[in-house]
């Protein structure tokens, strides 16, 4: 749980009003779909094929429809663009988060990172960090990378994070 949602979570039990989950949940979301922008961005192109594979795995994980995933992606560019550093984003997602669902954030960054075919250097840091940020080691963070890059142009299998 991140240091906000703990907040959130103290105050309404002090002031004795329900959580909202939802808050802290969309919250989390922003925070995953900025890291993915952010990864996106890296390289200094966002290129189609990220663009696409990035709207594609936002809607299937945090967003119920293609107008909601929209508006996610563009408040999440907002915000990564006000973030100094990634650091900051996996705060608010929390290391205390379920660790499958840091492993699949994970190995959906790679998958952006590798929707155009390649995996630059400056990706490769980022993702690579990223995953050290969550809490993986170097077998975990090369595990969610297999399972990221399936499915991109370099994987005859043709299949993928969230496909």
């Amino acid at each position: 749980m991140s240091l906000i949602a703990r907040l959130r979570a103290y105050a309404a039990d002090a002031f004795g009003i329900a959580p909202r989950t939802e808050a802290v949940e969309d919250d989390e979301h922003l925070a995953a779909t900025a890291l993915l922008v952010h990864v996106a961005r890296v390289d200094g192109v966002l290129a189609p094929a990220e663009a696409e594979r990035l709207a594609r795995l936002v809607r299937g994980r945090y967003a119920a429809t293609p107008e909601a995933a929209d508006a996610l992606i563009a408040r999440a560019s907002a915000f990564d663009a006000e973030t100094r550093d990634i650091a900051m984003l996996v705060e608010r997602i929390g290391r205390d988060a379920d660790g499958d669902e840091r492993r699949k954030l994970l190995a959906m960054a790679w998958s952006v990172a590798g929707a155009d075919g390649t995996v630059d250097e400056f990706e490769e840091a980022l993702v690579w960090r990223l995953g050290k940020l969550l809490g993986f080691d170097d077998g975990a963070i090369a595990g969610a990378r297999g399972e990221g890059l399936a499915g991109t142009r370099g994987d005859p299998a043709g299949r993928g994070v969230g496909a």
